[in-house]
């Protein structure tokens, strides 16, 4: 049996195959951006040539098949998403286009020539209607059915698409919101109805109903392509369950998801953090940045002792996202990113990309721009002849048609434009490993990189040397370093209720029948997908604040981590769920993380609960890597041949060793080439490799080992 994974990124898709011997094979294949179930496909007739197997023969022996996309995340931040209504509380209409003060989150409110915020349900499209819950769930206004069914018809004949439902207080009682989204279902007939209770019911308007407006903005796209995909594979003979990979770092079934499409904002990339906390693990290194490098795009994220940061504060582009994700840095850098100059004459890198279509100029499909991947081409670091394992023949001489366009206004050579380029991208990248790191007080210093993406090991030593960092980690799997990350998540969902009241005066009782509601819905959710109660593990949670401040920290409800058993919650010490005695302990740990976050603690202060959180999870099955064979310090006799490249500024003789006759133990200085099939390392001259048992790359700064 077979586990497989895909992620369909912007360039490229990438496919990863873990057989029963832990034997890892890597399959590429370009993105198809029209219909991004074809390149899904293709990737999987890859790997079941690579097997030797017709294709339904080969999915029939996959046991799990785990999909990561950026489509979600794509629909959004190039707004062609669905058109969307909204039917809100009576006075409540402009919730979305006040937000919070904000005109625009990357610049100062007070910039008058930043154009102010575009909602993305013009205020046409919002619609308002009688009813009022209280924040205690009490209903104060019944909900007014003949006014919400007037709305939803203008609607409808307003040729809107997908409808989100969002009522003031639905988190304490949604009746109102089930209610109005019945009445939509049944006048939409089959259209894309999201109601904000079922997305994120949790108190603060704004933040939900955002959520909620995302969610059912991108959804109709989500909901088209995944029916599109499941039918394929059906057809193509898969038989199990797919599972998407969540911005959670979780992964869930494809019904769950459809219905809640904002979930898969950031699919893909949330999974590559697991994968680098996994590969750090093997080295004995916790404390890792972990970042990805595709054709597109650059993702970064800080894992401090191992623990994968998660955020609800996440901004797309100028939407607010409040859904728990992964916390990870994006940026437009990429191999496919575009170079160009500027007003001021400067040259500039991203955040535009050739994308998969027509992709860079050395692909000869139509690309004219110069882009990263043009350079490194130029420079000697990515082969001509090699490009996939020599699927993609590059064509050097429209690469350097395309560096003219920039080479020329800058009087450079073409071979120092190239550098130029490179360098600026990876001084670009670095600077966003520094907004997640040093900005926020910690040293790189005391980290390890690790670098995935196709292009990532191109570049991954040039940053380390720009930020100082000592050591970088390439994984074996680097070029489908997302893909593997989706092997190290665990099947699960994230809950949620609001209960706001000071730790002194909280309804212990209460607290336990929120999370009775919230325990008995994730089972009742797992038994739907044939998983037993008996596998579930909970883990429970609260975001908590001094009274008075805005932000909240999240803590652990200490000594409340549970195992589902036969249906019914017990905690590891036999009590009954939360009891005085853990209230106590979890407010003491909420003044040290408070002062482990802000350095600084207020036990005088009085300490607010405001969100109850539970984490559901099914423990992944556990895998392993297979090793390699060992062969000694000596790599000289995986040298496969010689090229000219460019370091610090001058060409020189560079050894190309061939990846796949790299074994344990071979040691070797820079500068030096790693032609792998789906990727290239890069080592420079002040750096060393080598190679363990799991066949990654430790490349080390001998600045800082000596």
């Amino acid at each position: 049996m077979y586990r497989v994974s895909v992620d369909v990124g912007g360039t490229f898709t990438d496919c990863l195959v873990l057989g029963e011997e832990g034997e890892l094979r890597q399959f590429k294949s370009p993105t198809t951006p029209q219909d991004p179930s074809l390149g899904f496909l293709a990737c999987l007739e890859k790997a079941a040539k690579d097997f030797r197997r017709p294709l339904a023969t080969f999915l029939a022996d996959v046991d799990l098949l785990i999909h990561g996309t950026t489509l979600a995340t794509n629909t959004l931040i190039n707004e062609n998403g669905a058109k969307t209504g909204l039917i809100t509380t009576k006075g409540f209409q402009d919730v979305i286009e006040i937000r919070r003060g904000y005109k625009n989150i990357r610049a100062s409110m007070y910039n008058v020539f930043v154009p102010p915020y575009k909602p993305l349900v013009p205020r046409r499209h919002r619609l308002e209607v009688e009813e009022r819950v209280l924040d205690s769930g009490e209903i104060l206004t019944p909900l007014n059915e003949e006014e919400t069914q007037t709305a939803v018809a203008k609607l409808k004949e307003a040729g809107m698409e997908s409808l989100a439902v969002c009522f003031l207080h639905s988190y304490a009682n949604p009746q109102h919101e089930q209610r109005a989204a019945e009445i939509a279902r049944a006048a939409f007939n089959g259209g894309y109805v999201t109601a904000s209770h079922d997305i994120l019911p949790v108190w603060r308007e704004f933040e939900r109903f955002s959520t909620t407006v995302v969610s059912a903005y991108v959804g109709p796209v989500v909901e088209r392509y995944l029916n599109a995909l499941v039918k394929r594979l059906e057809e193509s003979g898969f038989k199990k369950n797919l599972l998407l990979m969540l911005s959670s770092g979780l992964v869930e079934t494809v019904a769950h998801c459809v219905a809640r499409a904002v979930l898969l904002i950031g699919s893909g990339p949330a999974a590559a953090p697991a994968g680098a906390s996994y590969i750090g693990e093997s080295a004995g290194r916790r404390s890792l940045i972990s970042i990805d490098m595709g054709g597109t795009s650059l993702d970064v994220c800080l894992i401090r002792d191992g623990e994968i940061p998660t955020t609800t504060e996440s901004w797309v582009g100028e939407e607010r996202v409040a859904v728990k994700m992964v916390d990870i840095h994006s940026a437009g850098a990429g191999g496919g990113s575009i170079a160009w100059i500027d007003s001021l004459g400067l040259l500039r890198v991203g955040p535009h990309s050739a994308g998969a279509e027509p992709g860079p100029a050395c692909y000869g499909r139509g690309g004219k721009e110069p882009t990263v991947t043009d350079s490194d081409l130029l420079l000697g670091y990515v082969p001509a002849d090699f490009f996939l394992g020599g699927e993609i023949q590059l064509a050097r001489d429209e690469a350097e048609e395309a560096v003219k366009k920039v080479a020329q206004p800058l009087g450079m050579s073409v071979a120092l434009a190239a550098q130029a380029i490179f360098t600026t991208v990876n001084s670009f990248m670095a600077d966003q490993i520094t907004e997640v790191s040093t900005k926020r007080g910690y040293d790189v210093r005391d980290f390890a990189l690790v670098v995935g993406g196709g292009a990532g090991p191109v570049h991954g030593a040039a940053i380390a040397e720009l930020l100082s960092i000592p050591a970088v980690l390439i994984p074996s799997v680097a070029a489908a370093y997302s893909a593997f990350g989706m092997f190290a998540m665990d099947v699960g969902r994230n809950y949620a209720r609001s209960y706001i009241c000071g730790a002194k005066n909280i309804d212990i009782e209460k607290v336990n029948r929120l999370y009775d509601e919230m325990e008995a819905e994730a089972v009742a959710g797992f038994r739907a997908n044939d998983i037993s109660p008996e596998q579930v593990v909970f883990r429970r949670s609260a975001e908590m604040r001094y009274a008075g401040q805005f932000h909240e920290v999240e803590v652990e409800l200490m000594g409340s981590t549970l195992r589902q058993s036969s249906g019914q919650a017990s905690s590891p010490q036999g009590g009954a769920g939360f009891s005085a005695q853990q209230l106590e302990a979890t407010v003491n740990e909420f003044h040290r993380q408070h002062e482990k976050l802000y350095t600084f603690r207020m036990p005088w202060k009085a300490a607010e609960f405001l969100t109850f959180r539970l984490r559901a999870t099914v423990p992944r099955a556990p895998f392993h890597l297979r090793q390699i064979d060992e062969g000694g310090p000596d790599g000289a006799g995986a040298i496969k041949r010689w090229r000219r490249c460019w370091f610090e500024g001058r060409e020189v003789d560079t050894p190309v060793y061939d990846g796949m006759r790299l074994l344990a133990g071979a040691r070797f200085s820079g500068p030096a080439i790693i032609e792998e099939t789906t990727t290239t390392v890069v080592v420079p001259a002040n750096f060393t490799c080598a190679v363990d048992q799991w066949k990654n790359y430790l490349l080390t700064r001998e600045t800082m080992s000596q």
